[in-house]
């Protein structure tokens, strides 16, 4: 029995040695270096400015040469984890932000896993993902706090996520924490909270003002949904213009009436279809049908078509024609807006009145006439509209 006893431990000894033989053989080797630079920590480096300026395949590619040179270096997962997210593929996203969790050798690299969590959710925008956010950022300044740092990633983060769900208030305060801490992202969190304040002067009172606000440029059916839906431009020229004004329209298929548009062919099928119809019964000048029928909805405006626009709707409700040529023949105040173009005397309109804002220029002020509109600067023209016009 005792010869059995030993016999069978002698097997069992044995077993766990080539276990553990086997399971040494099968992790992988590292790479050898091939150079000074040829280093886990340069290759993640390079890899977060690869990531950052959106070179996908060359920051993983960085991240792989890392995890070849130390398999078990956790910034190298969580870099992984990023690109992953970035391309929209959220298991292998989340899998290596564990792996890099797991592998995490100090508490600077846990706290950035968790920032790297929050990055992950806010990207993913899952099911309670804003509660996830919160809770990894609260993690990670746990952390900072205990080893007595402060930076500003988590900050500028969650920052971006509060922008996410229109939570402008608290975005701000996040962006000013990270102005405050001066070490990093000061210019990208400068901009953002210049952005939320902005859109927190627009004051946006619906979903779809909130949702077009963090539009870096409007497209004519943005335009469109703000004036029927954040300005009510419908229901205002029922009272300044109710006996040219109708604001029924016809489904396709219908005839006409003298006021009614047809459907444009192109935004029949659009989410935001009824906002087209109930805008082109106004017959704003810009914003009309082309004379194809088609309405482009997805065509981007430019500063000055946005000022014919503008300019159009002032006069309407100003119930002065008189603006319409205005400042026909008047000397241009813009290096880049002669007074013969078509837009001269909107832009003007709009300008004087404050509603548009000019650049000032080394000696003559520049309108940008053929940029773009973002979309936290078209609310807060409609909303210089309304006050000049004090329509409220």
């Amino acid at each position: 029995m005792k010869f059995f006893n030993y016999r069978f431990t002698f097997f069992v000894v044995l077993a766990f040695i080539s276990l553990i033989l086997t399971m040494s053989g099968c992790a992988p080797k590292a790479r050898k270096a091939v150079s000074t630079l040829d280093t886990p920590e340069h290759h993640v480096f390079t890899g977060m400015k690869l990531l950052e300026s959106g070179k996908l395949s060359d920051a993983e590619r960085e991240f792989n040469l890392a995890k070849e040179l130390d398999h078990k270096y956790s910034p190298a997962y969580r870099g992984l984890g990023l690109v992953f997210a970035y391309k929209g593929e959220f298991k292998p996203a989340f899998k290596n932000m564990s792996r890099a969790k797991k592998l995490a050798t100090t508490k600077e690299e846990e706290a950035r896993v968790y920032v790297g969590f929050m990055r992950l959710y806010t990207q993913q925008k899952g099911k309670n993902w804003l509660e996830d956010v919160e809770k990894n950022f609260r993690k990670a300044n746990k952390i900072l706090k205990k080893i007595h740092k402060e930076w500003p990633d988590p900050h500028f983060y969650m920052g971006l996520a509060y922008k996410e769900v229109y939570k402008f208030s608290e975005a701000a305060e996040e962006f000013k924490k990270v102005l405050e801490i001066d070490k990093a992202f000061v210019d990208k969190a400068d901009y953002q909270l210049k952005l939320v304040q902005k859109i927190e002067r627009a004051m946006p009172g619906t979903i779809i003002g909130k949702k077009v606000a963090l539009l870096e440029k409007v497209k004519r059916v943005d335009v469109a949904a703000l004036f029927i839906q954040e300005m009510k431009l419908d229901k205002i020229y029922e009272k300044f213009r109710p006996k040219k004004f109708d604001t029924s329209f016809k489904s396709p298929g219908q005839k006409s009436s003298a006021y009614q548009m047809p459907v444009p062919a192109d935004v029949v099928d659009h989410p935001l279809r009824t906002d087209v119809q109930i805008v082109v019964t106004l017959k704003i000048k810009g914003l009309s049908p082309f004379p194809n029928g088609t309405f482009a909805p997805n065509e981007f405006i430019t500063k000055a078509s946005y000022a014919m626009m503008l300019a159009d709707i002032i006069s309407t409700i100003s119930n002065d024609p008189s603006l319409d040529t205005k400042y026909i023949g008047n000397v241009s105040p813009f290096a880049d807006v002669r007074n013969d173009v078509p837009y001269f005397n909107a832009i003007m309109v709009c300008t004087t009145r404050g509603i548009i804002e000019a650049k000032r220029g080394l000696r003559q002020n520049i309108f940008d006439p053929m940029g773009s509109v973002s979309g936290a600067d078209a609310l807060l023209i409609i909303r210089r509209v309304k006050e000049d016009l004090k329509i409220f």
